[in-house]
């Protein structure tokens, strides 16, 4: 069985992995031809102002007393540049937004976990194609773009990584080192002759990344004081910049400035999804080649920002993120960066009508450079009688409309030949999308196979070891015929070689080759598929239908959960009337009073807001104080109960209360810190970490005895989870808990009220590793409903603390105890050990169950398995690529969540039986504990 389990992990590994090949490839090709117009450029430099995580509103909107935030960015709107809202796409996270903005191409979602300050893989850039680049900011960016560049030109300036403290005093520091060093650079420059002549070649950039208002969107909110002090301050630098810029090149009227973000932030303090708050961003722009501000009487936009905003009469110039990158590059001259699919914004413009003409032909073959490479590879790889060309864009179409084009600037039809140039963009573009996604429909089948191939064959399993499903008495078991054998290896074979030489990357051949052994297995199981339709014809119609009305009825609610978290206020409101019934009201009414109780407590958490959005350390505080008084009535319980509850025992309650009272203590001194802005304490981050370590090790010092050692753990997690909250999701383990035992003991009551006679008290029994097999029981469909429970409560476990199914629904603040120095992988690490934290509760309780029903933990987890697979598979058909980024990003995180927990599941099975089972001792024997 073991050796099942680490085949289904597998498995599951693949399907997980799938979603990048099927819609999260990258879209890079190499082998095109660097293109740019042989027209003089208007600008000889260019000064790009990236602000990390500034949303378009927040730059652009009047304060309470009418006053701009920046006002020489919104001066420059006014008399000097043009303006719109530049549209980002997901994932909305710094990396992607900058090699969107620099190399004009969108960056798959696997990339960034690839590598954070390097580059995955290698593309071209607009610092890779100036002649020189100057660059100051954080290193995590800065980086990426001058790594593996071609030749010793692009230079940076980047501060200590350390210095990137969501909790120092004053995170501006951020942006004004960038301002200072770069008036110290010029200054530097007239005494450095060698500088000073690279200074003033063409063809040169200026690269500010200003990160300290995303600092402090992640430390205060977008909403605070902090972040929109960070706007003018950074107003404030760009003009001195602006105005430093115009003095050492003597106001030569060379110079083009670019304003952006790579991303905007929710009003919570994060980003990475594809909420309005995360995807529009401001762009503003003036100086060489840039069209001076336009009045308009009216405006069309479904939006009505430009009314909130007091802009209505400034002509609003809305852009793609990609779209950046083509324009500056055909603002100072270079050659538009290789990969990039940006389209360039004409309406920015202030040239002649020749000069755009040229450019957008240029953009147009660059772009069409990609699609040529695009669809050679393809071919390459591609059985000819298979390949299926683009037939919008055939070859005679490209020369026809190259030709066309060409022809109208010669004659100077403009107009005609840019119309010309759009088209053939949008149609190459259309092509790249069709051959980057060509083997997409071919790539879900097979894994849609798998996924099915897999969930039957755990069904089957099921009823075969674990179920009392009617076996035909005089049929013998049979052995699996060679050819059903010898027909498999054959198809293998085939598919190996059918994709072998079509030279398919070698995930390609495991997602196709996967299925097979899985269906071979499931058909060696040939007569469990007998005896099970046997059953179900026996079986009266109506039961049938009923059975599968209530599974499917139960599978859709919790895949509706992912979408409306009140469904799981639904679902836990029925199950309070659960023991009404199964007649356990009458039978058990104090344990149903309990049940009834803590299942409407828990059905209010999926109605709270999202965490994050409204912190209140209060509430923190009071979660602690009611965990420290349920430890008093235990220990007082347990100490009148016990006659062997000896100092030993009583030792470990106290240091887990005083471990929780450590917790609250640090939680509430470094919120006072972080509010005075005098940074983490060092005394706080060590005993946080302390905790942390503890948690682990003190439950397996409790005795193995089934409430105590529950209890246990509740403790030590939730001196761990308290130090993780910023508000009411402190109370959600707590209550949760509390439901989780009223559960073991309804199962209980359950399973004697059904007939099974139960040999222990539940006071009595003990975690036991090695369980004897011979006291399981067969499963029945009873047990359907327990290990449905059980996904439910794991569903309920993550939306329930306020969480979504979004990555920009985990609130960085909440590890603030532990650390405030920027390092995304110790607080993602963090982050999610918070999201588990319930998880390892539920699985804990589960174990239990198991224990106190007498089932096989390995049915039981196999009927949890394939619930899940189910909902997986459905999430699988709801991934999406089209629509708003919302929806595009919405249905991604559903099936990255869905397959995530799958995986997990298998950890934290093991996890929960070492924290139940195991028992340490500080010194000499283990205690016995027989009641």
């Amino acid at each position: 069985m073991l050796l099942f389990f680490i085949l289904g992990l597998l498995v599951h590994f693949v399907f997980f992995a799938s979603i990048f090949d099927i819609y999260f490839t990258s879209p890079l090709v190499h082998g095109m031809t660097p293109q740019f117009t042989s027209l003089p450029p208007p600008a000889r430099r260019l000064v790009l102002f990236v602000a990390d995580g500034l949303r378009a509103d927040s730059l652009y909107e009047l304060d309470e007393n009418g006053n701009s935030r920046a006002p020489f960015i919104r001066n420059i709107i006014m008399h000097e540049g043009s303006w719109g809202i530049s549209h980002t796409r997901v994932p909305t996270e710094s990396r992607p937004g900058h090699v969107a903005l620099i190399a004009g191409f969108y960056e798959d979602v696997s990339a960034v976990a690839k590598g954070w300050k390097e580059n995955p893989v290698e593309f071209d850039s607009l610092l890779n194609e100036s002649k020189y680049t100057w660059g100051w900011g954080s290193p995590d960016i800065l980086s990426m773009f001058a790594k593996d560049v071609s030749g010793d030109h692009v230079f940076i300036h980047t501060y200590d990584a350390d210095d990137e403290d969501f909790g120092a005093h004053d995170v501006t520091k951020l942006d004004t080192w960038v301002f200072d060093n770069v008036k110290e650079f010029f200054r530097a420059a007239r005494n450095n002759q060698s500088l000073f002549s690279k200074l003033n070649e063409e063809k040169i950039v200026f690269f500010l990344h200003l990160l300290g208002i995303d600092t402090n969107g992640h430390a205060h909110r977008p909403s605070s004081r902090e972040y929109k002090d960070n706007i003018k301050i950074v107003d404030a630098g760009i003009k001195e910049i602006v105005s430093m810029f115009k003095h050492f090149y003597g106001n030569d009227g060379k110079t083009a400035f670019v304003f952006t973000a790579d991303h905007g932030m929710t009003d919570w303090g994060v980003h990475g999804a594809g909420h309005p708050s995360e995807t529009l961003t401001p762009f503003v722009t003036w100086g060489a080649g840039i069209k001076y501000p336009q009045n308009v009487s009216t405006q069309q936009f479904e939006d009505a920002f430009l009314k909130e905003w007091k802009l209505e009469n400034w002509k609003r110039q809305d852009i793609n993120q990609a779209d950046i990158a083509p324009l500056m590059a055909s603002l100072i001259g270079v050659p538009f960066p290789l990969n990039s699919v940006g389209i360039l914004p004409l309406d920015y413009l202030n040239n002649t009508d020749l000069f755009k003409a040229e450019s957008i032909f240029t953009n147009a073959i660059q772009i069409l450079e990609q699609f040529k490479v695009k669809m050679t590879q393809k071919k390459e790889v591609t059985l000819s009688f298979l390949f299926t060309p683009f037939k919008l864009l055939s070859e005679s179409k490209q020369h026809n409309i190259l030709r066309k084009a060409r022809s109208y600037i010669k004659q100077r039809k403009y107009d005609e030949a840019i119309s010309l140039c759009k088209e053939l963009i949008h149609l190459a573009l259309k092509g790249l999308s069709y051959y980057h996604t060509y083997d997409r429909f071919f790539l879900g089948i097979t894994v849609v196979l798998g996924f099915v191939g897999w969930t039957s064959y755990a069904s089957l399993l099921i009823l075969k070891f674990h179920s009392n499903l009617p076996r035909g008495g005089s049929r013998e078991v049979k052995k699996p015929s060679r050819l059903l054998q010898y027909s498999f290896v054959a198809i293998g074979v085939l598919v190996a070689f059918f994709l072998l030489i079509q030279a398919y990357p070698w995930t390609y051949i495991i997602y196709c080759l996967l299925p097979v052994p899985i269906w071979y297995a499931v058909l060696r199981e040939f007569q469990v598929i007998q005896d099970l339709v046997a059953s179900l014809l026996s079986c009266p119609p109506s039961h049938f239908v009923g059975y599968l009305l209530v599974s499917t009825l139960g599978i859709e609610v919790l895949v509706l959960s992912f979408f409306y978290r009140y469904m799981l206020t639904a679902g836990l409101i029925a199950f309070a009337g659960w023991p009404f019934i199964t007649q356990l009201w009458t039978r058990a009414k104090r344990t149903s009073l309990n049940w009834i109780f803590f299942s409407l407590l828990l059905a209010v958490f999926p109605l709270m807001p999202v965490v994050g959005r409204k912190p209140d350390i209060s509430l923190v505080m009071t979660a602690g104080l009611l965990v420290l008084l349920l430890s008093l009535f235990v220990v007082a319980s347990l100490t009148k109960r016990k006659d062997s509850f000896v100092n030993e025992e009583l030792l470990l309650h106290l240091l887990q209360m005083l471990s929780m009272v450590l917790s609250m203590y640090v939680v509430y001194s470094t919120d006072n810190s972080l509010l005075k802005k005098q940074g983490l304490p060092l005394i706080n981050q060590i005993i946080s970490w302390i905790i942390l370590a503890s948690s682990f090790v003190l439950p397996l010092l409790s005795p193995p005895i089934l409430f105590e050692r529950l209890f246990s753990i509740l403790l030590s997690l939730m001196s761990t989870y308290i130090l993780l909250s910023r508000g009411y999701e402190a109370l959600f383990p707590l209550v949760l808990s509390c439901l989780m035992f009223a559960w073991i003991h309804m199962e209980q009551e359950t399973l004697q009220q059904s007939g099974v006679s139960c040999k222990q008290k539940i006071n009595s029994i003990q975690f036991i590793y090695n369980t004897d097999l011979t006291q399981f029981r067969q499963l029945c469909l009873d047990d359907i409903r327990r290990a449905f429970f059980l996904v439910f409560f794991l569903v309920t476990a993550f939306f329930g603390t306020g969480n979504i199914a979004s990555v920009n629904s985990f609130d960085v603040t909440s590890v603030y105890c532990f650390l405030t120095v920027f390092s995304p992988f110790i607080m993602g690490a963090l982050m999610m050990w918070k999201i588990l934290i319930p998880f390892v509760l539920v699985m804990c309780a589960f174990e239990a169950v198991q224990l106190t029903t007498q089932l096989s933990s390995k049915g039981l987890f196999l009927m949890v398995l394939v619930i899940s697979d189910i909902m997986a598979l459905h999430f699988f058909f709801l991934v999406r690529d089209y629509g708003s980024w919302l929806d595009i990003g919405t249905s991604i995180s559903h099936y990255v969540i869905v397959m995530s927990m799958t995986m997990v599941l298998v950890f934290l099975n093991g996890l929960a039986q070492l924290l139940t089972t195991k028992k340490l001792t500080l010194c000499g024997k283990p205690k016995s504990h027989l009641i």
